[in-house]
């Protein structure tokens, strides 16, 4: 799929076929995210891919804040990412200075990044996903035993789409746009 198509077409998928996503398809989504360009190179995105049945369902039903839309997102999508990032790495220099006054914005920034390029290597191999942001941190931390000194960045659901998802309408370019010559 050419890259521009790729970013026109993708949608967030909120509801999965009940189909399994394959190891092969998961490990291709991953390393085309590991490719990712990160603050100084530093790559501290990681990933905790997570297709236990039980596991997701814990996170679902404990992990979620109780909103109901994730909770249903984790039981019906067939894998969801946990994706994770080194603390105190992006933005900071050896010696753990901040570099720039956006402190630790930085590490999500670098997650932004890495979760964009895992959702649109998705859609190019034909997969939906949604990027959530509702839950509850250590909840998740403690379910997938992340280790100390990392964070949760974002959950994405991973799967085949159940259906087509329409466009939204988006902002016109008049109004997102200013050149400055």
């Amino acid at each position: 799929m050419e890259t521009l198509a790729c970013i026109k077409t993708r949608r967030s998928i909120r509801r999965y076929a009940d189909t399994p996503v394959t190891k092969e398809e998961i490990e291709k989504v991953i390393t085309a995210a590991i490719d990712s360009p990160s603050w100084k190179n530093t790559q501290t995105a990681g990933y905790v891919v997570v297709t236990n049945p039980e596991k997701k369902a814990h996170i679902a039903d404990n992990c979620v804040l109780g909103f109901g839309n994730n909770q249903k997102i984790i039981h019906s999508a067939p894998a969801v990412i946990v994706l994770t990032t080194k603390n105190n790495i992006s933005g900071f220099e050896r010696d753990g200075s901040a570099t720039t006054t956006k402190g630790t914005h930085w590490q999500s920034f670098d997650a932004g990044i890495a979760a964009q390029t895992l959702c649109l290597a998705a859609h190019d191999l034909g997969l939906g996903t949604v990027i959530m942001g509702i839950y509850d941190e250590t909840k998740v931390a403690e379910a997938v035993e992340l280790p100390e000194g990392y964070s949760v960045s974002a959950l994405i659901a991973l799967g085949h789409a159940e259906a087509e998802v329409p466009a939204v309408k988006r902002k016109e370019l008049a109004e997102k746009l200013t050149v400055i010559e």
